[in-house]
């Protein structure tokens, strides 16, 4: 059985509360993000692998399909 895989996530910017959907690539990591709205380049926490997984509703598809994201 096979989790499905998703790929819209909610990222929400630390420094103004800006929240926008956004389709996350399944092919590669997103370590930066620029919010539309206070124009502040997000870049993954200690430990993560992206913005997705630092910022985002849902974490990236490589973790969610329980693979490596980056390396």
């Amino acid at each position: 059985m096979t989790k499905e895989i998703q790929v819209q996530s909610a990222i929400t910017c630390p420094h103004c509360g800006h929240i926008k959907e956004e389709t996350m690539p399944t092919d590669a990591c997103q370590f930066f993000y620029e919010c539309e709205n206070c124009y502040t380049v997000l870049k993954p926490n200690t430990g993560d692998c992206c913005v997705f997984c630092s910022f985002g509703t849902v974490k990236c598809p490589p973790i969610q399909a329980g693979t490596s994201c980056c390396g």
